[in-house]
């Protein structure tokens, strides 16, 4: 079972990494800090996985200036730990992933005050798609508006059926912006203006059809689907996989040229370690096994 630290750590986000050291020996350990639970998973593969949960249920988790702060803090003290294999990133209750920016904040705002608050929607977003690590967004329920765009910012999406997923900022006399940028990129362009002009919601299934959820799950395997996926993950060579998540995002904003200059890079890198020597070896003894086991 999870050793769950009842501890509202306060301290720098790294510190909070370092809380609760006797429920790492029993594989589980958890920090809260203000509207953000993290429960790290030790792995049999090696490292860990932290489980991230935005915890504003009674307002769909929306994201107000207090939770963003402390969103960027947390995932960048797990940043730094090489430890970290991989996030999974969920909503808290059964109602919402994340329902967007806090209404009441945006109403609240002048062009004095806007870009800042614009800025720490972008900064929370980019903690996830910066962390060196693959992250996965467990999305169940409302994915709206900045919760979209969060879930955008994630390596991989997988959804409950009852999902659903838009960008209504339109609706409320402001444009949808920072990470809704990833969406051509996602799902076309058509479709990616669909969704910024109309304002108009879709359904899990729709979001699967456009590419824009790689699974969709019944409710009660939403967890068993996210299992599924991050296993490969967690089974490949973890310096590999952070290589590789790197070269993705620069290959997103290099020219094609300079992508390939950055793949080759990173593949000289990998041989900094003996990560590909110990697994390519152990890939040719299974080869040689079943050779053997086929000629006898």
């Amino acid at each position: 079972m999870p050793n769950w630290s009842r501890n509202r750590l306060r301290s720098s986000a790294r510190n909070r990494l370092r809380s609760d050291r006797a429920g790492r020996k029993r594989g589980w350990w958890r920090f809260r800090a203000v509207g953000v639970l993290v429960r790290c998973e030790e792995r049999p593969e090696g490292g860990y996985l932290a489980h991230l949960t935005i915890d504003n249920a009674g307002k769909l988790n929306s994201l107000n200036r207090t939770l963003m702060t402390e969103i960027v803090e947390t995932v960048g003290g797990l940043a730094v730990d090489p430890r970290l294999r991989l996030a999974v990133l969920s909503g808290a209750g059964e109602r919402a992933f994340v329902g967007g920016a806090d209404i009441r904040e945006i109403a609240a705002l002048d062009h004095a005050s806007a870009r800042s608050f614009i800025t720490l929607v972008h900064q929370c977003c980019d903690a996830f798609r910066r962390l060196p690590v693959p992250v996965v967004a467990q999305i169940d329920g409302y994915a709206l508006g900045a919760g979209l765009e969060l879930a955008c910012a994630c390596d991989l999406r997988v959804a409950s059926e009852r999902s659903v997923f838009g960008m209504p900022e339109v609706k409320i006399g402001i444009p949808s912006v920072v990470e809704a940028a990833l969406l051509p990129g996602l799902i076309g362009q058509g479709r990616a203006r669909r969704l910024l002009l109309t304002g108009e919601t879709i359904g899990a299934g729709e979001a699967h059809a456009w590419g824009l959820v790689d699974v969709v799950a019944a409710v009660g395997g939403l967890q068993e689907a996210v299992e599924r996926l991050v296993r490969p993950i967690l089974a490949a060579g973890p310096q590999a996989i952070r290589l590789q998540k790197s070269l993705i995002l620069d290959w997103e904003e290099l020219p094609t040229a300079a992508a390939v200059e950055r793949g080759i890079d990173c593949f000289v890198s990998a041989f900094d370690s003996d990560e590909p020597a110990r697994m390519a070896g152990t890939m040719l003894a299974e080869l040689r096994s079943r050779r053997s086991t086929r000629r006898s």
